[in-house]
């Protein structure tokens, strides 16, 4: 279904029953709410799961293309309003993550849990902020196809093209049908984001850690950085996996989720 959020029209998918401990899932850039498909077929026969779209991505309106973590933070809490939800167990992946990691540090009350999934609490230092730029200016003029088979090189193992080859076409295939503008402007968004460091000592809420033991955009290394600030939080180092974790060893990341969310009241 399409929720109106604000200025947006994202597409939303519940699932389960709507009683049941809610948890919001947040794909990472450029995807969709399709890339946590496996872990919503895990989850959804004892959690009431809702994965959206973010504004710009997958089904979601586009709207001017200038995008801010801030306005997905505000979209995410929309997004709970619209469905009742007044706590939740959030979920994100790498942009997914700094969407969690910020509503946490602005909206703790709303939340039951956090699983921080190939993610980091830093922001882009100068260097990558320049290439985003560059990026931001290329794919606008060589468009989203181009895009998507320079990206995924960098998101997924390299044994992944050969033993999920489903998987890395799902994500070549949604990033190359979304709008230039709407990359550009997702771009803008992850280089101008806030640096959430300070805030995760802070944490309360039970949160699990989970990243692909090859990945080279958010390494473990950043992921045990994080571990080591939020108090009681669990770390687990996804075997076969890289940056995108829960599609190229989704077995073992459901394993590990729902063993973490039964340990959630």
């Amino acid at each position: 279904m399409h929720v109106q959020v604000q200025t947006a029209l994202l597409h939303v998918v519940e699932k389960g029953d709507p009683a049941a401990l809610p948890i919001i899932f947040i794909h990472g850039f450029p995807f969709s709410h399709k890339m946590w498909d496996a872990q919503v077929a895990a989850l959804n026969t004892r959690y009431r799961t809702i994965a959206y779209d973010v504004r710009g991505l997958g089904e979601s309106s586009m709207g001017d293309g200038q995008y801010t973590i801030e306005g997905h933070v505000d979209d995410l809490l929309a997004v709970m309003d619209h469905f009742g939800v007044a706590k939740a167990v959030i979920a994100g992946l790498s942009m997914g993550g700094y969407i969690t990691l910020r509503a946490l540090e602005r909206n703790p009350e709303r939340f039951h849990a956090a699983i921080l999934c190939n993610t980091r609490s830093e922001t882009d230092g100068n260097d990558a902020k320049i290439m985003r730029a560059r990026t931001m200016a290329a794919v606008k003029s060589r468009g989203s196809s181009w895009f998507a088979d320079d990206f995924i090189k960098k998101v997924f193992a390299e044994s992944s093209f050969t033993r999920v080859p489903d998987a890395v076409e799902h994500i070549r295939t949604t990033i190359a049908r979304t709008p230039p503008l709407a990359i550009a402007g997702t771009l803008l968004a992850l280089a101008a984001r806030s640096d959430t460091t300070a805030a995760l000592e802070n944490i309360k809420v039970p949160t699990l850690i989970i990243v692909g033991e090859h990945d080279v955009t958010t390494p473990p290394d950043a992921s045990r950085a994080m571990h080591a600030k939020i108090p009681g939080s669990e770390l687990h180092i996804i075997p076969h996996a890289a940056h995108m974790s829960v599609l190229e060893n989704p077995d073992e990341v459901n394993r590990v989720m729902l063993a973490f969310l039964a340990r959630v009241k």
